[in-house]
């Protein structure tokens, strides 16, 4: 008898793996919803969803926290790939909750809608009766990131205890949630940012062009590149000038830094991305770099 071997890559692996927690989620809740930002983490999230329920259409909606700070390029891809898919788009808006008196908005050099966020989501989860929550989180990003579990219990009042997480062991998970509660979901958990080159390679993914090199209007802080743009609060001393840059990573714009590049191909990204030991968040998010446990502080109040 002739012996066949079948190989899985790791590609093949990590896409099989995220699209049996995908099918587990949609099972076993009554009304998931995907994160998209239109960022690459949330764009292939979004194509292992369609894979997962194939040729069936994507049985929940997507939701973006809009900041109304967001780079324009983004916003445009996210509207036109919600719309290619035929999935329905949920925008919870920042601004709404700030013009409702839900939250403050920060004023100062470094004021920023990143953290606001937090308050409109959970009151978003709350007004749609989403009980889970798909975000695009990896564990390589970030240290409190690398503590999450795949699916992240969330209490009463969308708080997360880095200490009381539920074991996965054998990759089982632990669903049950009472009324009022609810999970995020990480199916990207175990990729790194060079598997998600990769897959956007592989299965030929449009991204938004901020992610290639162009020239852009930048300055200067903290050492980091800021778009010049209305709302990141750009000072007399921090002088504007002409760049070749590309983002790492996509959010709020008054915190997102860019990273000097003439990479203009996906080809030439992945060889950089490939070569590079500071991780994209450590990079180019501001808001990471508040204090050294900024992102878990973030997280324990509800972040993603």
């Amino acid at each position: 008898m002739q012996r066949c071997d079948y190989l899985l890559s790791q590609l093949d692996v990590l896409e099989a793996e995220s699209i049996q927690i995908i099918r587990e989620v949609a099972a076993e809740f009554e009304k998931p919803v995907l994160l998209f930002s239109g960022g690459k983490d949330s764009i292939v999230m979004l194509r292992l969803a369609q894979k997962a329920f194939w040729p069936a259409p994507i049985p929940f909606p997507v939701m973006h926290v809009d900041t109304g700070h967001n780079f324009p390029e983004v916003i445009d891809f996210r509207d036109r790939r919600v719309a290619e898919t035929g999935v329905r788009l949920v925008v919870a808006s920042v601004q709404e909750s700030i013009d409702g008196g839900r939250v403050v908005e920060e004023t100062g050099r470094r004021a920023s809608r990143n953290r606001l966020q937090t308050t409109t989501l959970l009151d978003a989860i709350e007004e749609h009766g989403f009980d889970a929550a798909f975000g695009g989180a990896r564990r390589d990003e970030e240290k409190a990131r690398a503590k999450e579990r795949v699916v992240s219990f969330r209490d009463e009042f969308g708080q997360w205890d880095p200490k009381n997480q539920r074991p996965e062991l054998w990759n089982l998970y632990n669903t049950r949630i009472r009324r009022g509660e609810h999970v995020r979901v990480f199916p990207l958990s175990n990729w790194t940012e060079l598997d998600i080159w990769d897959y956007v390679r592989r299965e030929e993914l449009e991204l938004p062009s901020i992610y290639f090199a162009h020239t852009r209007e930048v300055f200067e802080r903290d050492g980091m590149l800021l778009a010049d743009l209305p709302y990141t609060n750009r000072g007399e001393d921090e002088p504007a000038f002409e760049a070749t840059v590309r983002y790492r990573t996509v959010g709020d714009a008054s915190c997102t830094g860019a990273v000097k590049s003439a990479a203009v191909t996906l080809e030439q990204v992945i060889e950089e991305i490939a070569s590079t030991r500071i991780t994209e968040r450590g990079q180019t998010r501001a808001d990471d770099r508040a204090s050294e446990a900024a992102m878990e502080d973030r997280k324990k109040e509800g972040y993603f």
